[in-house]
């Protein structure tokens, strides 16, 4: 089969990046069709593969592409893949919404709806300056007939999680395989002893709540770590003197502090989330808001607790009860847990569906 595959943009190795260098070992002469890409910002797996990019590219580059959502769908829309057997869009964006040729296979591994056009539009709103704003405004409803219109151009979605095929169904009236997407194990490893702080890491944005673990930690006393960059003025004003915040660090630092803290505070809603397992690797616990993607990722009493209350308050309870554990949890049995998706277990799941559909066989892979 000559094999499309479509991603939304290439400006940095994140989550989406992993699970298209699996798809590039699954189909190693595919070609990669992208909206920007920034070559110095991208493995050299991907960079071995010819990389279509869009006009994008020429009007924005990868400085402005966030500011040209409403062009995207032309830009998509431009790509010719005559002659593609199967295409893969990776989408946390807008990918899916390529053109296939007829008699062409399209199938669309989702890792996340557009949340700014759908359940997290308010808070991106509200966060944005006011031209964007009255752009959003007017753009959102038609973005959001093309994103549903787009959803029939795709033969099969593939989830990342249950939590994102919900989304999928509620926004799209599809339903969904799931496969948890790949954890790059052997970068972590555990620590002899945990150190004294908690931890919070991942880029600074408004859903993840981080003020949650700011405000705990904060007057509970508590050392907290922030990693990550986004912190606004306001939330280090709302830190007491127990929290630190460190912006952004490279992967050795991270993993150094994944396996020191005492736990990962996770209190937001993500739509799977890679760090608590990145954390897991390195035999530490997660503290999870008990909603969205951390309820496939963590078992509560094996390799962390839930907090059903998203709050300071109820934050704070779930580390008081952490506290008073009378045995810790075993960092043998986190690693254990996070095993089960690595990279490995990715690729041979992905590989055994996209078969299975390929060949006409709708049954679900177990």
């Amino acid at each position: 089969m000559k094999v499309a595959l479509v991603h939304y943009w290439l400006v940095g190795m994140r989550g989406g990046e992993k699970v298209l260098e699996v798809l590039c070992d699954l189909y190693p002469q595919a070609d990669i069709f992208t909206l920007v890409c920034d070559p110095e910002a991208i493995s050299e797996k991907l960079r071995r593969h010819r990389i279509t990019t869009s006009f994008l590219q020429k009007i924005g580059g990868v400085r402005h592409y966030q500011k040209m959502l409403p062009l995207m769908p032309y830009a998509l829309e431009s790509f010719d893949l005559t002659g593609y057997d199967l295409i893969i869009s990776n989408e946390a964006g807008p990918a899916k919404g390529v053109i296939p040729a007829p008699g062409a296979m399209h199938i669309c591994y989702c890792n996340s709806p557009m949340r700014y056009i759908w359940d997290l539009y308010p808070q991106y709103r509200a966060a944005a300056g006011p031209l964007t704003r009255a752009v959003m405004s007017l753009t959102a409803p038609s973005l959001r007939q093309w994103d549903v219109s787009t959803s029939h151009r795709v033969d099969h979605f593939i989830a990342n999680s249950a939590y994102v095929a919900q989304r999928i169904e509620r926004y799209y009236r599809r339903s969904a395989h799931v496969v948890h997407p790949p954890v790059n194990l052997p970068r972590f490893a555990a620590a002899e002893q945990a150190g004294d702080y908690y931890l919070c890491a991942g880029q600074i944005t408004p859903y993840k709540k981080i003020e949650i673990a700011v405000e705990a930690c904060s007057r509970m006393g508590r050392r907290l770590i922030v990693i990550g960059s986004g912190a606004s003025p306001a939330l280090q004003r709302l830190a007491g003197p127990t929290v630190e915040f460190l912006g952004r660090v490279d992967d050795k630092t991270m993993a150094h502090h994944f396996a020191h803290c005492k736990a990962l505070l996770f209190p937001g809603v993500e739509d799977f989330g890679i760090v608590p397992l990145e954390v897991m690797a390195s035999g530490r616990p997660v503290i999870a808001f008990a909603k969205g993607g951390a309820l496939e990722t963590v078992v509560d009493g094996s390799t962390g607790l839930f907090f059903n209350d998203q709050s300071a308050e109820g934050l704070m309870e779930a580390i008081e009860r952490f506290e008073a554990a009378k045995e810790p949890i075993r960092p043998d049995v986190l690693q254990a847990h996070a095993r089960t998706f690595d990279t490995a277990v990715f690729r041979s799941r992905m590989a055994e569906l996209i078969d299975s559909l390929v060949a006409g066989n709708e049954q679900m892979v177990a």
